[in-house]
């Protein structure tokens, strides 16, 4: 390598070098003349701060000299410590950097071997090599530290000191410095003449204003705000004039100390000799306001939540809502016939941000009032929100019945009539009393649980005992006990699994029946789905072959697969958010019948294992209901007050953060029914807006705001139904394409009915649903008789076998 190639890679390197010089410039004079500017930070803010104008002048004379010997000495010492850096020692420090100091190496010359060629090329080869590491060098960063000089961090008192001088005091004031020097006394003596300083509202968040530093015409002044102004010299040289307290008894204008408020807008004036006049704009605090949403909506656990918004100019301090018995709405039926006794309303806190601003608050209520008497009764809703200066804005009442968990168990839900009968008025107490001796006279098999019929005749025989003389007292520990003794009958455990099956097949008929929320449809339909699922996987492990058995085929009717319950309850599920109730309680009781009298089998031919696409579904069935659990678990984390312990002693944004990932991969794991449909591109976008509210989730929960994580949840299960809306369509669709029914069979459609037909052209004899209007064919009816008459025609001809005679007899028994 020569010379001219070192001259060339040295001037690659030219700009780190510079850079590297310049940083050592930089850390050679702060550590020079780190005492001088320490000393002149602190004299300055000695000055900003005053204390020349509060300290004795001998005082005051001492530190003024010990502040210029100070920078005297800081400045000689800073000239001795000081050594100019040069580029040699900048190279040196930028080639310590490269691995193997290849600068170095290309300022060395070759010392052995300069007449071997052999030699010479190995040196050649080794400077090019040392040349490729010095290109790639990059400026040294300097060492700025001082800590080893300064082991008490004077700097940073001497910097913390004058940023409260600016923000405390003036820099005006340095100007008084000069008043204790020689010849300087009269002018300390002359001024200032007066001092003013306007202070506005703590919460209003705005600065203290020193007047002496304002020289504008007119300030602007929160309502509020305190005025302090002292005059100075003689009495009467100066005197204060204002338009802006509306103060009936002031003290004279001359009164050297003036404090009052600021009212309303006006004129401030000083008047004399160096005097100012300003002109104030009051701005007035506005009363906050406050607007709740039109609609509330109940989970599947009765909880209720109201989206409101609420405004101030400076921010709310506190919100409630007052929930009051609207009597004059309320049906005045059966036990709520009797004039009712004083119901206290009820007063809930409403939800605030525990920090940010609260100018603008967008929020939610979100509570349980579901064992208050005013649950599922007409209320009033009255929303109030306060600010900081006590201004109350209120909203304007909101009729509705008040949402609560809902008994769609029969038994369940008598009970919890008689107890709102109770605490609506301890008048009922007989006649509640006497339905409640009916309800158990000869239980049967009404009641799941020999402990549950036991607590129930222990609360009639206490209310035999008190009906005539029932305390408040004693009526609320009834009033508990039933509520407890519903919810064991309404969400109790029962071991067998078609119990279980049935006791969901009832709940979510009665629900469609009432007209239930699609949050309580959903709840409900989770539990049918996991009580089938148990019932189903109980019965396909039986032995069909025995005679005694209920799913024998001998005993039981057409076979049904669990896919084809699952798409009849796919097709529930869409009726009823449309709106439609009466044709979803028809599918229900086909599907009630159907699980009745039908033996079951395996779906999809694959030992009860679901497709792809279906256990996809399964898995994002069991995310969305671990997500409510989590959302439960975070409300009641809520009324607590303080995050309890999680599952498995995990937090609870730490069990969000777990389903958002599961969410994510089953997003991303390609089983998703219907890849590259629309629909599935549909679905997939609602669990990506999912999976962001469940993001926005966890960093709630991380901040301690609950009722923004509860808030967020629900966004994430709305999106999470969506998208299984969106899938279910999808494998439909695919279904169809595929031309294969749900448990794998081959279908045919029939030209006349447009029906799905087995592969020997047979009727498949399940129809799940319709999709169209049961009122447009004037004659379904007639077709129906026609039908169920052929049906008896043909199982009583003796010329057909025993098993085709043996299935049309149980189609007259199904239908």
């Amino acid at each position: 390598m020569t010379e001219n190639s070192e001259a060339q890679a040295l001037k690659r390197i030219e700009t780190p070098l510079r850079i590297t010089l310049a940083g050592l410039w930089a850390e050679r004079i702060t550590r020079a003349f780190w005492p001088l500017w320490t000393v002149a930070i602190a004299s300055l803010a000695a000055a900003a701060f005053g204390l020349q104008d509060v300290l004795p002048i001998e005082v005051a004379w001492f530190l003024m000299v010990a502040a210029i010997l100070g920078l005297v000495w800081g400045l000689a010492h800073g000239i001795r410590a000081f050594r100019r850096p040069t580029r040699i020692e900048a190279l040196i420090r930028l080639d310590s950097k490269l691995p193997g100091q290849p600068i170095a190496a290309l300022r060395d010359t070759q010392a052995i071997g300069i007449t071997d060629e052999a030699s010479k090329a190995v040196w050649a080869a080794h400077r090019t090599r040392m040349a490729a590491r010095a290109s790639g060098a990059k400026p040294v960063q300097p060492d700025l530290q001082l800590s080893s000089r300064d082991p008490y961090a004077l700097r940073y008192v001497a910097l913390t000191a004058l940023v409260m001088a600016l923000l405390f005091g003036s820099l005006w004031r340095v100007t008084t410095v000069a008043g204790i020097a020689p010849g300087g006394a009269a002018n300390a003596a002359a001024g200032p003449a007066w001092e003013g300083w306007a202070q506005p509202p703590a919460y209003t968040g705005k600065p203290a204003l020193y007047l002496n530093d304002q020289t504008a015409e007119a300030l602007t002044l929160p309502t509020g705000t305190k005025l302090q102004i002292r005059l100075y010299g003689e009495p009467g040289a100066l005197i204060v004039s204002e338009t802006v307290s509306g103060r009936t008894d002031a003290p004279p204008a001359s009164q050297p100390t003036q404090n009052f408020s600021v009212a309303t807008s006006g004129e401030l004036a000083i008047e004399g000799a160096a005097g100012r006049s300003w002109k104030i704009i009051a701005t007035p605090d506005v009363a906050p306001s406050v607007t709740p949403a039109a609609e509330i909506s109940r989970d599947g656990e009765g909880r209720f939540k109201q989206k409101f918004t609420a405004k101030d100019d400076y921010g709310v301090t506190k919100g409630e809502v007052s929930i009051a018995l609207d009597l004059t709405a309320v049906d005045r039926r059966y036990g709520l016939k009797t004039d009712p006794e004083s119901i206290a309303p009820v007063v809930l806190d409403l939800p605030l941000p525990f920090k940010g601003s609260r100018a603008e608050i967008n929020t939610t209520l979100i509570d349980d009032l579901s064992e208050s008497v005013l649950s599922n009764l007409p209320v009033t809703i009255t929303y109030a929100v306060t600010d900081a200066a006590g201004q109350t804005g209120t909203a304007e009442p909101i009729h509705l019945i008040l949402p609560g968990k809902r008994f769609f168990d029969p038994l369940a839900d008598a009970l919890i009539e008689m107890r709102r009968d109770l605490l609506w008025s301890r008048a009922n107490a007989p006649t509640s009393l006497e339905i409640l001796k009916a309800v158990s006279h000869q239980p049967g098999d009404i009641f799941p649980d020999d402990k549950i019929y036991a607590r129930l005749k222990a609360v009639i025989k206490r209310l035999d005992t008190e009906a005539k003389t029932l305390t408040p007292k004693s009526r609320d520990e009834i009033a508990k006990e039933l509520w407890e003794i519903s919810l064991m009958i309404e969400d109790g455990k029962l071991n067998n699994a078609k119990e279980r099956m049935q006791r969901a097949q009832e709940r979510l008929a009665e629900a469609i029946r009432k007209g239930a929320s699609p949050e309580e449809i959903q709840k409900l339909m989770d539990e049918m789905r996991d009580a089938l699922d148990d019932y189903m996987a109980e019965e396909a492990k039986k032995n069909p072959a025995d005679p005694n058995d209920e799913t024998s085929p001998q005993n039981q009717g057409p076979s049904i697969t669990q896919d084809q319950i699952d798409q009849m309850l796919d097709k529930l599920q869409k009726l009823m958010e449309e709106g439609k109730t009466a044709e979803a309680a028809e599918l229900m009781k086909q599907l009630q019948d159907l699980i009745k009298n039908m033996k079951v089998q395996q779906g999809d031919g694959q030992s009860g294992k679901g497709s792809p696409g279906k256990q996809a579904m399964k898995d994002l069935g069991n995310t969305l209901r671990d997500q409510q659990g989590l959302s439960d678990d975070s409300f009641r984390d809520l009324q607590d007050g303080q995050e309890g312990q999680g599952k498995d002693g995990k937090t609870l944004s730490e069990r969000q953060q777990e389903l958002r990932e599961k969410l994510k991969q089953l997003r991303e794991g390609g089983k998703l029914p219907g890849q590259g449909s629309d629909k599935n591109a549909e679905g997939k976008q609602n669990l990506d807006d999912a999976g962001r509210a469940m993001e926005e989730a966890e960093r709630a929960l991380k901040d301690g705001d609950l009722p923004g994580a509860l808030d967020k949840q629900a966004e994430a299960m709305d999106k999470m139904r969506e998208g299984m809306r969106d899938f279910g369509d999808a494998l439909a669709e695919q279904d169809r394409q595929e031309g294969s029914a749900p448990d794998g069979t081959q279908q045919t459609e029939d030209p006349q009915s447009g029906g799905p037909r087995d592969p020997l052209g047979r009727d498949n004899g399940l129809h799940i649903g319709s999709d169209g209007n049961l009122a447009e064919n004037k004659d379904i009816y007639k077709r129906a008789q026609e039908l169920l008459d052929e049906i008896r025609k043909r199982s009583s001809d003796q010329s057909r076998t025993e098993s085709e005679r043996g299935y049309l007899n149980r189609l007259i028994d199904l239908f």
